[in-house]
């Protein structure tokens, strides 16, 4: 079986004339964004956390109250309870600035720059990784999730 039957599909082959220089480049790119996503899961991490403990709050100063501890019922609702976590900001703002201010534009630019350089194909630097870690013909090393040498389970 020749590799364009058994190999990776059209879409993670490199277009004709694309450089090895240039696939690499694009998979650090693509690295890069894949860990901005991940730094943007634990930004959503921080204001769902962050928005937890300022709920749990209302059942802190309710005991207290309960407790007869008015004045620190008070202090915590009046200090803590709804505060900004940096000036101006709760962390809803947070989490939208970051995505319009440095995400949305990355993410942007990324598709972008595979559309330029090579017809939009992604994961080329995975896909050629791939190919030339498998064992051709292996059940559990097939090239693509289209059932192409794969074992049925």
């Amino acid at each position: 079986m020749n590799q364009h039957q058994d190999g990776p599909d059209h879409d993670h082959r490199r277009p004709e004339g694309v450089s090895d220089t240039t696939v690499e480049a694009l998979g650090s790119l693509s690295k890069a964004l894949e860990t901005t996503e991940r730094a943007r899961g634990h930004l959503y991490a921080f204001h769902q956390l962050t928005g937890s403990a300022d709920l749990e709050l209302d059942r802190a100063v309710r005991l207290l109250r309960e407790g007869g501890h008015d004045a620190w019922a008070d202090r915590v609702q009046q200090e803590i309870l709804g505060r900004n976590v940096i000036p101006g900001h709760w962390t809803f703002q947070i989490v939208e600035a970051y995505n319009r201010t440095y995400y949305e534009p990355f993410k942007d630019l990324e598709r972008l720059a595979l559309a330029d350089l090579v017809d939009g194909r992604d994961h080329l630097y995975e896909a050629e990784m791939k190919e030339a870690r498998r064992t051709v013909g292996h059940p559990d090393h097939s090239a693509r999730p289209d059932g192409n040498g794969s074992r049925q389970r």
